[in-house]
């Protein structure tokens, strides 16, 4: 088996939880999974998920840590994984769960569906360390508003971790130029309101352009939008 890396008692109380887990979990709207975080592999699938993702628990365990590589957008994990991280370091006491949503597909061929996910931890070994997380996972219908709205915010999100270098080695000066410049002010009105010769206007827009790769009007304010200068 592969619970071996825990201890006689802890394997007995996992199996009784998975045995009550299993006598529910055809009710539940939800597909649900136990991680083994201590190995990094899943441990329990409900045969929804399994049926869904066209696979059997033997083959995911089997697939260890390459389980989120296969099945999960890499995009979300940047962002939600912290938050997991925070929950398995948290002590026992703060009983604290989790949401986010991500996006998984069943093969390669296949569009990404968004679901809301939510976890917390399953089982501690006899030192209170965690050992297993339970998630369950709802698809969002494609239709539903909340797709769009998401699929908007992880684009945001995208661009600012691409760009986030970018938009760091601007000058202070730069970053005001910028907002006017997204405001649609011409080098004449920069250069009157922040007091500068309109030739050093010209100046600052051109290397501002060149520095965030900026080609049009609405590069500058999708740019200047990304970073909440206005």
């Amino acid at each position: 088996m592969r619970e071996q890396a825990v201890s006689i008692n802890d394997a007995t109380c996992l199996e009784d939880k998975l045995k009550a887990l299993q006598a529910i979990d055809q009710e539940l709207p939800a597909v649900v999974i136990v991680m083994n975080v201590v190995e990094n592999y899943v441990a329990y699938m409900s045969p929804r998920g399994l049926r869904e993702l066209n696979t059997s628990l033997e083959a995911l365990q089997a697939m260890g840590a390459a389980y989120f590589e296969h099945y999960f957008n890499p995009q979300d994990v940047e962002d939600y994984l912290p938050k997991v991280v925070a929950l398995l370091e948290a002590p026992a006491t703060a009983n604290l769960g989790v949401t986010f949503f991500q996006q998984v597909r069943i093969g390669p061929e296949k569009d990404w569906v968004w679901h809301l996910g939510a976890t917390r931890v399953f089982m501690r070994d006899e030192r209170g360390a965690p050992t297993h997380v339970i998630s369950c996972a709802i698809p969002i219908d494609p239709l539903h508003h909340v797709t769009s709205k998401v699929n908007r915010l992880l684009q945001e999100n995208t661009f600012l971790r691409r760009h986030q270098h970018v938009f760091a080695a601007l000058t202070k000066r730069e970053k005001e130029i910028l907002r006017l410049m997204a405001l649609g002010m011409s080098a004449a009105e920069i250069a009157a309101e922040v007091h500068i010769s309109e030739k050093t206007a010209v100046t600052h827009r051109r290397n501002i352009k060149a520095k965030i790769g900026a080609q049009s009007g609405y590069d500058l304010t999708s740019f200047a939008q990304a970073f909440d200068l206005i």
